[in-house]
């Protein structure tokens, strides 16, 4: 009997050994309050109101550069309503010869409105002085050309100087063709359309059916 009342008790205590070690090894560590200290996520840093990352990036405004769009706007091109030409004038310095030689013709912005024009003529021989039954001249441009800014009221000026007749009467080309001969001429503005023009003294009578011609220019040639 004593004998199983020894092996009772050491079973007793053996028991309470495994529970008091069980117990133990579920603990954590616990803060001075006892209670379980719980790891925490750091939080990324908030930036400042007021700051200039936290600020919005500005919208560019519209048409400008930035935006992709066009900038300015400028005084518009002259178009065929806009401009009159005038009659041709004989050129003070022209080729030698007994034919037009070379004549001075102006436009005129006759609106009310300011625009630009840039570059050569065109000319064509007007046939029994119908625009739609013209020749064209073969051209040679003389110079450069730029943008001329007309105001309402305001001229350009372009020289057109031709291979001249020679001789008499009727005269003769140097080259062998038959001299021609145009009441009037269709001078192509560029952008401005076609206008019909004549001489102010007589009609135009050039050989080869050749023209050198010089931009538009605010400067009247001689």
């Amino acid at each position: 009997m004593h004998y199983t009342a020894g092996v009772g008790r050491t079973a007793a205590a053996l028991v309470m050994a495994v529970a008091v070690t069980t117990l133990m090894a579920g603990c954590t560590p616990a803060g001075g309050d006892g209670a379980i200290a719980t790891p925490t996520t750091p939080t990324k840093p908030t930036t400042p109101a007021g700051s200039e990352s936290a600020k919005p990036k500005p919208t560019p405004p519209a048409g400008s550069s930035s935006a992709g769009g066009a900038t300015g706007g400028g005084t518009k091109a002259c178009v065929i309503d806009q401009i009159k030409a005038s009659d041709a004038h004989q050129a003070d310095v022209r080729p030698p010869g007994t034919g037009t030689g070379a004549v001075i013709v102006s436009v005129t912005n006759t609106s009310k409105q300011p625009c630009t024009l840039s570059g050569f003529p065109t000319v064509a021989g007007a046939g029994n002085g119908s625009p739609d039954k013209n020749v064209p001249l073969a051209i040679t441009h003389s110079g450069s050309a730029s943008t001329v800014s007309l105001a309402p009221g305001a001229r350009a000026w372009t020289k057109l100087t031709f291979v001249n007749v020679q001789g008499e009467a009727d005269g003769y080309c140097v080259s062998g063709a038959t001299p021609a001969s145009f009441p009037t001429l269709v001078l192509g503005v560029p952008g401005a359309g076609s206008h019909q023009i004549a001489m102010d003294d007589g009609v135009f009578a050039e050989c080869d059916n050749k023209a050198t011609v010089t931009a538009f220019s605010p400067t009247k040639p001689s």
